[in-house]
């Protein structure tokens, strides 16, 4: 079947970030189409050509186009919308907006939680962020810290780690002003989109100084979530220590 041949040698030529050879040809395609997002070729939320565009541009058929597609969607790079074609995705979804934050209110009802920034500064990382970060000996980063909370009282203490080159400029003036998502932040002020993530989860007992941020006594138990979130090219752009205060939420997640 055409999805296991090779790109022609002419396809090779005009897009040289072609995949390896022994790639089947609709991850080729989906390559090159992610290599376009991370171009900016497609702004957030704005549309992509059609499955016949593509198809004609790459000299594929349809078909291996619309393959590559799904999996893009699939890993919520783009969204199909039904009659008006296919978008590349953005925090400003209601969908995404809070893609990966986990924490569930234990009544059932949407999370709505409030932000309270606590700090925002530039400085020289630990040695373990700078490593989980991919950032080179003497480069700074962007730490903030700030409390989500539900009905005004705490659930979450997050400590955030981000590269100092990309995020130049962020400042505690432009989070207290920012009203969305912060990663619809990171995306429209600063063309850093979160792609996907991966965590630690651990129990830990609450130190004293975070306990009192949390409202909770010292040592009383709490839900340790570490993320990690990437942006295209698998490069690492943000690091989340958060502390999470569970007595009425709980962390939820769908398998399968």
């Amino acid at each position: 079947m055409e999805d296991n041949h090779d790109m022609t040698a002419a396809e090779s030529t005009s897009y040289p970030e072609a995949a390896p050879s022994f790639s089947p040809l609709y991850q080729q395609i989906k390559l090159l189409l992610v290599k376009r997002l991370q171009a900016g070729e497609w702004q957030p939320g704005g549309a992509i050509p059609s499955e016949m565009e593509l198809a004609a541009r790459f000299k594929v058929s349809q078909g291996t186009v619309r393959k590559a597609i799904d999996e893009m969607a699939a890993d919520n790079l783009v969204v199909r919308r039904q009659g008006k074609g296919t978008f590349v995705a953005t925090h400003a979804e209601q969908a995404t907006q809070y893609r990966f934050l986990r924490l569930t209110p234990d009544d059932g009802t949407p999370p709505a939680l409030q932000r309270r920034l606590l700090e925002c500064r530039s400085m020289r990382p630990p040695p373990d962020v700078r490593q989980l970060l991919g950032l080179p000996a003497g480069e700074t980063a962007v730490q903030v810290r700030r409390l989500l909370l539900a009905d005004d009282l705490p659930v979450v203490l997050d400590d955030l780690w981000l590269p100092g080159t990309p995020f130049r400029g962020l400042t505690a003036e432009r989070l207290q002003a920012w009203r969305g998502p912060l990663y619809r932040m990171f995306e429209a002020e600063f063309s850093v989109r979160m792609i996907r993530a991966t965590e630690k989860i651990r129990a830990v007992a609450a130190p004293a100084e975070e306990a009192t941020l949390l409202g909770v006594v010292a040592g009383a138990p709490l839900l340790s979530v570490e993320r990690l979130s990437f942006t295209y090219g698998d490069r690492p752009m943000e690091l989340r220590r958060g502390l999470y205060h569970t007595a009425t939420h709980h962390y939820r997640n769908e398998l399968g």
